[in-house]
């Protein structure tokens, strides 16, 4: 385990994809991290690109600074909740299809339920995006009420919206090449395009260059103009083909047994995913409900976003996890499958451990670096960061059962384990011990580090019943003569 460990740091500046052969028979864990250190690559930059977004914000003058980063972190819970349907859907059938259909050795049964997938995604969040759009104030309101916090949000939750296709697409296409193996491809697409935001922000947010200061409008701009770029050179790269996936018109003319399959693999993850996203944008409404607001939001806002980069190399070992199960399940090498389990979750549960006593110790002047001269935010962000952070571990187990599951396409357990840590945990706990036993934003952050730990002990009891152990694909072809 230990040795496996080393060599999941030496591997990370090795981005070749790995061929079929060696996810199915490889090492466990060096062809995980193979896997997986171009995506950690890319959370890594996608983290760095949301502490920008709060650092250049916080720089704005003292009087609007704390009203506009929490009004970003009030605006991302409703963003997620009306995109998470979609990409939960989206996101979770294409990782178990193309994986399993990979993993057995059908690429174009892969491809054509990537186009199948893409079409329905596409739709939904044109779809959403018009209905996030009108609902956006009505939802504001209901969380924080008017104010700054609510006009700052509001210039930057509709501006999002107009462009909500562009914010679902990149994340399928990632599960896609991720689920044949290549991550390395989407780390060069989303990678330059988060790197075009962050240099955006100062000149949109802060008006460097001569161009006019936009405040959060700017950042919302900025998230805009970039992700529509993403989105336009995966489909170019696409449409030329890359490894068995190909954008194909043809193949996503909407088909009635692929549709069902898509919606009986992912609609449980979606449903999961929306509850959970929903459950975030309550939990906004608990914290903007305490004694001084809009201090505890924005320190909650910072924190979430310091603590975001814990999830980094996790992130990308999950995706590893994901990708092998799923081709091992396809291949039908259970036992395979049941060493990248184990393997898997210790990676998880040590690599979080070690991370959060790290960032328990620095958690104070971490957080002062985003909104220098703001007490009383450092004071409530470094608290957060400090409750938060005793949980991590058993984070690490709810995130790698997540990933199993994922890979596996049995995604109604992913759905209970998503709203019970929301819906049965978080927020009553956080509620509880905020309010009714009068203890305030810390009563809130210590509900929700209790939360995670009692996720994470259900999220073991369920692998143990090992109900993933099932192949999702059928044994023959299902792909139409036109469609080849």
């Amino acid at each position: 385990m230990c040795r496996e460990l080393r060599g999941y740091t030496s591997a990370l500046m090795r981005l070749r994809a790995p061929s079929r052969e060696e996810i199915l028979t490889g090492p466990a864990l060096r062809t995980m991290t193979r896997i997986g250190a171009p995506a950690v690559l890319g959370a890594l930059i996608f983290t760095l690109y949301n502490l920008a977004d709060a650092f250049w914000i916080g720089r704005l003058p003292p009087e609007t600074s704390a009203a506009a980063v929490a009004g970003i972190q009030v605006s991302w819970p409703i963003v997620w909740f009306l995109i998470s349907f979609i990409a939960g859907f989206g996101g979770a059938a294409v990782s178990a299809l193309v994986a399993q259909y990979v993993g057995a050795g059908k690429p174009q049964e892969a491809n054509y339920a990537m186009n199948q997938l893409l079409f329905l995604s596409l739709a939904g969040g044109g779809l959403l995006g018009v209905i996030g759009y009108f609902l956006s104030p009505w939802l504001l309101d209901l969380l924080v009420g008017a104010g700054g916090v609510a006009s700052a949000a509001s210039l930057y939750i509709r501006v999002v919206f107009l462009g909500l296709p562009t914010m679902v697409l990149p994340g399928l296409f990632f599960a896609a090449f991720a689920a044949t193996g290549d991550t390395v491809t989407p780390l060069w697409i989303s990678g330059a395009g988060t790197a075009l935001n962050m240099a955006l922000d100062p000149l949109f947010v802060l008006g460097w260059g001569g161009l006019p200061q936009m405040g959060i409008l700017g950042a919302a701009y900025a998230t805009l103009i970039t992700q529509g770029l993403v989105t336009v050179a995966f489909l170019v790269l696409l449409r030329r083909g890359r490894g068995c996936l190909r954008l194909e018109p043809r193949s996503m003319v909407p088909r009635l047994r692929w549709m069902t399959k898509g919606l009986r693999i992912g609609l449980p993850a979606a449903i999961g995913q929306s509850s959970m996203a929903f459950g975030f944008v309550i939990m906004t409404a608990v914290i903007g409900r305490l004694p001084n607001a809009e201090a505890a939001l924005a320190g909650y806002g910072i924190g979430d976003r310091v603590l975001g980069m814990l999830f980094i190399v996790t992130e990308g070992l999950s995706t590893g996890l994901t990708t092998m199960v799923g081709q091992a399940l396809g291949a039908g090498y259970t036992d395979r499958a049941r060493e990248l389990v184990r393997k898997g979750m210790q990676a998880l549960v040590v690599i979080l451990a070690s991370q959060a006593g790290l960032l328990y110790l620095i958690r104070e002047p971490v957080v002062a670096v985003f909104i220098p001269g703001r007490t009383d935010v450092i004071a409530v962000g470094a608290s957060f960061i400090g409750a938060f952070a005793v949980s991590m571990p058993f984070l690490g187990a709810f995130f790698a059962a997540m990933a199993i599951y994922r890979g596996s396409g049995h995604n109604v357990p992913t759905m209970i384990l998503g709203v019970v840590r929301l819906w049965g945990l978080r927020i009553p706990l956080s509620y509880a011990f905020g309010f009714l036993l009068g203890l305030g934003a810390d009563g809130v952050w210590w509900g929700m580090s209790l939360s995670n730990v009692l996720s994470g002990l259900i999220a073991i009891a369920f692998l143990l019943s090992r109900s993933w152990q099932r192949s999702v694909v059928e044994p023959t072809a299902d792909v139409p003569t036109a469609a080849a």
